[in-house]
């Protein structure tokens, strides 16, 4: 099975950027369709972005399209999440997570059998 590590996250402005980084071991990241959830206080975990487990169909939540990017690097075993022109409302606690699916892109929680221990990001206005 493989183990993710999130780290990245932090208290940034408005419109800044930040990159959230998903580090996985035991397994390469490659074995599996990867995606990123996020939990805002009082609020039910939500989809956020993922990628196919061949890597070629990415799939965004509506509240996020043009503004982050979803990618993997296999020489690093390494997932990444790219926020750019951050809002008051994306604050939450960031998870990185691993399906086994090897058709579509999973965009349920359910689909997915495995996750890091999250990261904080905090916007301020």
């Amino acid at each position: 099975q493989v183990q993710l590590v999130e780290s990245g996250g932090g208290v940034v402005q408005a419109g800044g950027s930040l990159r959230l980084s998903c580090a996985a071991s035991g397994r390469t990241v490659s074995s599996y369709a990867m995606g990123w959830f996020r939990q805002a206080p009082g609020k039910e975990r939500e989809f956020v972005a993922a990628m196919g487990w061949s890597g070629g169909t990415i799939f965004y939540a509506d509240s996020v399209k043009g503004r982050f990017t979803i990618s993997s690097d296999h020489a690093k075993n390494t997932v990444y999440l790219q926020m750019n022109s951050l809002k008051p409302e994306d604050t939450a606690v960031y998870y990185c997570a691993a399906s086994r699916l090897r058709v579509g892109v999973p965009m349920m929680q359910y689909e997915y059998s495995y996750w890091g221990q999250g990261t904080q990001v905090t916007v301020s206005s």
